[in-house]
């Protein structure tokens, strides 16, 4: 059982060193490094599943599959962003298991387009109103789960994380300009798939 002077010198390591560590099997250098990022990952977690519970699970899943797999980590990027990724994936496919996919706002549109807004009231509604928010969040959950994995990961970083693109990219591991492209053709795929709906003007007609 580790003790409390080894785990107070983990805590003077860098996530380098704990890996190091880790890879060596150190399951005490692997506990602090949960410890240490165990909060913000459950962020990244609950941003995608919007359900504390099904966070939590999946954040232990992931847990569990990066030390199963902490040797083929090689260092080219920082611990954390490869830790987002396999915590994305789990939360992804948990999604896809159940079919929902929470979003309420795409930014950035492409040149010449006006921004597309899902944002929707939650207050003041008649009940009309209400059946219509609810088939409209319906809609646009049920045509994201459809967008295939490669796109709606970089949405997922963009859109629900708030990532600046640089860190974005790194954590997608391609270029600004591809994580650019693949935001531009997630967006454009929702859209076109809105528009079987909504007709050419997509969702600006599920808000007007």
């Amino acid at each position: 059982m580790q003790n409390i002077s080894e785990s107070e010198g983990l805590r003077g390591l860098g996530d380098g060193q704990l890996v190091t560590l880790a890879k060596q099997g150190s399951e005490g250098a692997f506990a602090e490094l949960m410890r240490r990022h165990s909060s913000g990952m459950k962020q990244v977690a609950f941003s995608i599943l919007r359900d504390t519970q099904e966070a939590e699970d999946e954040l232990q899943n992931a847990w569990w599959k990066a030390w199963q797999h902490i040797d083929t980590f090689a260092g080219d990027s920082r611990f954390t962003t490869w830790l987002t990724r396999i915590v994305m994936n789990q939360c992804l496919m948990r999604l896809r298991q159940t079919r929902r996919a929470r979003f309420v706002y795409l930014d950035a549109p492409a040149p010449g387009e006006e921004r597309i807004s899902f944002e929707l009231p939650d207050g003041g509604e008649t009940p009309e109103q209400g059946l219509g928010r609810r088939e409209v969040s319906d809609l646009v959950r049920r045509e994201i789960a459809r967008i295939p994995p490669l796109l709606r990961h970089a949405l997922v970083l963009r859109e629900v994380n708030q990532l600046p693109m640089p860190e974005v990219a790194e954590t997608l591991g391609i270029s600004i300009a591809a994580t650019k492209s693949r935001l531009l053709r997630a967006r454009h795929e929702l859209r076109s798939r809105l528009e079987k709906y909504c007709g050419h003007m997509g969702a600006a007609t599920l808000t007007a």
